[in-house]
């Protein structure tokens, strides 16, 4: 796409998607930082249902540091690699504690250096909690990205380096939200809707 063409997707993406904004529930930076780790390979509806008895529990890095594995365990078995998860959600909460005085760090740079953060739940938190200029990718936004004909990277990385190569930066956060819908409800994995899409530029539209 062209510049034009980019920025007629973005107008038309959010005319179909005017609500587009992270789903999971929040309340602090910190319950955010959770959710994102607890969403990997699980949807964010099914997190939304397990956090609420979680942050009843527990809700604070300082409490969070101070429980084992097998206390936690049970808030979240429904979510998926639950034991994996456990293990990350109370070493980052250490690490909050030990290394940030309880605060989670505002900076890309500094969120990635804690247990079960990689560079997508780093700008997730960076983006949605902080207000950064940030295209987490998920595998909704990697696989627009590619059908949308704005990349051809085989890595999130490498996705997220055309992305934002390719999208004006202050629109970052917002694209990035506008294609996790877009690819959650029209232009899904398995079947996508093109008949509900009104993109006027895609490469990979069906008639």
């Amino acid at each position: 796409m062209n510049e034009q063409e980019i920025t007629t997707t973005i107008d038309e993406l959010y005319r179909m998607h005017p609500a587009a904004t992270c789903e999971l529930a929040y309340g602090t930076p910190y319950e955010l930082l959770v959710s994102v780790i607890l969403s990997a390979q699980c949807t964010d509806k099914r997190v939304n249902q397990v956090t609420p008895a979680l942050f009843a529990w527990c809700n604070t890095p300082e409490a969070m540091a101070t429980k084992s594995v097998e206390e936690l365990i049970p808030y979240i078995r429904s979510c998926g690699f639950f034991n994996n998860k456990a293990k990350s959600i109370i070493a980052c909460s250490k690490q909050l504690v030990e290394q940030y005085g309880g605060v989670v760090p505002h900076t890309v740079e500094e969120l990635v250096t804690l247990a079960g953060v990689g560079r997508k739940t780093a700008n997730v938190v960076y983006a949605v909690a902080f207000g950064g200029d940030a295209i987490p990718v998920d595998t909704h936004v990697f696989r627009l990205a590619h059908r949308l004909g704005l990349s051809n990277a085989n890595t999130p990385a490498g996705v997220e380096r055309d992305l934002n190569k390719a999208v004006p930066e202050d629109k970052w956060s917002d694209f990035h939200h506008l294609l996790i819908h877009h690819g959650r409800y029209i232009c899904k994995a398995r079947q996508p809707n093109c008949a509900e899409c009104t993109l006027s530029y895609c490469p990979s539209r069906q008639n």
